[in-house]
């Protein structure tokens, strides 16, 4: 039986990235995708997933435009990333998306998913919780609808990434809790089972040169000629890595990554605001902390070999 999986993305290059993974596992049931407006502009990144799933001929699934906003604005100069996939000839030879998109803001479509759903969902999110957390507040019922949930955000044991601020914020804090570290810290509360991925494990899989250049070896295969593209808009970075890749890749094939019990709280003002903390009596997650490189090196070049 195939699982029912609702995928939330907040329009980065990596989420683009991790559409197209998804789409290639043979067990998944997608009901849908939303969209939330942090590391993106919401129209490109819309349009861009839209034409994503036309390219995986999965123009069945709805795509759904989020209309909420976090307390933290992203950097622009990230958000224009959305724009370069939207661009791509590849994704645009064709025309205009034949996917739908839905009529309802994304929070509200999530909701109706859950609402709707014939058995618990698989809800696999690599931007912040901000839509998730609404549909908690508004029907707390609909936690029970929820499988588990594969969250790409927090940091752990090791430094943070938001630097945006030196002198107000202490660079404890990953974008995807920061953005909306309320959305976090009610997902917290709810009794779903959370897999984390925080950046103690995201960051051991930098996208490197020598990853490229593999795939650019089998760029016979559409998919792989796509994502290799995607890819090389990210290039100009070193520090990139398969943020949401590698929670999606797990996702499918669980065995990439070694997992531990973590307890930990959302801080959610102050210095650390979007900090997740690890502390004696927390809520319990499991947090993935270690990867096998090479595993999940070769499973993503077979998974794109299509």
């Amino acid at each position: 039986m195939k699982r029912l999986v609702i995928l939330d993305h907040d329009g980065g290059i990596d989420d683009y990235l991790s559409v197209l993974l998804l789409l290639t596992f043979a067990d998944v049931d997608l009901l849908g995708v939303t969209v939330t407006p942090a590391d993106c502009y919401i129209q490109p990144a819309v349009s861009t997933t839209r034409k994503l799933l036309d390219f995986m001929n999965a123009i069945h699934v709805p795509v759904s435009a989020g209309t909420l906003r976090g307390q933290n604005a992203f950097p622009r100069i990230w958000r224009r990333e959305s724009f370069f996939g939207d661009a791509l000839p590849i994704l645009n030879e064709k025309g205009p998306p034949k996917t739908p998109l839905h009529p309802r803001p994304g929070h509200e479509h999530l909701a109706e998913m859950l609402r709707q759903a014939r058995r618990p969902v698989h809800v696999v999110v690599t931007g912040p919780l901000s839509q998730l957390a609404w549909a908690l507040d508004h029907d707390p019922a609909l936690e029970g609808k929820i499988e588990r949930l594969y969250w790409m955000g927090g940091a752990l044991r090791t430094a943070g990434n938001v630097h945006e601020d030196p002198g107000v914020h202490d660079g404890s804090a990953e974008w995807n809790v920061y953005w909306d570290p309320h959305a976090a810290a009610r997902v917290w509360r709810s009794a779903i089972p959370i897999m984390l991925f925080p950046l103690d494990v995201t960051d051991l899989v930098p996208v490197t040169p020598e990853f490229r250049q593999r795939l650019a070896r089998q760029r016979r295969y559409p998919l792989s000629d796509l994502a290799g593209q995607l890819w090389a808009g990210v290039a100009h970075n070193p520090h990139y890595c398969f943020w949401d890749v590698l929670t999606t890749a797990a996702f499918g094939n669980p065995a990439l990554v070694t997992t531990r019990p973590e307890r930990c709280r959302v801080i959610v003002d102050g210095p650390s605001a979007g900090r997740i903390e690890l502390c004696d009596h927390g809520r319990l997650v499991d947090a993935a902390h270690e990867v096998n490189i090479s595993a999940f090196h070769d499973f993503l070049l077979a998974q794109f070999r299509r």
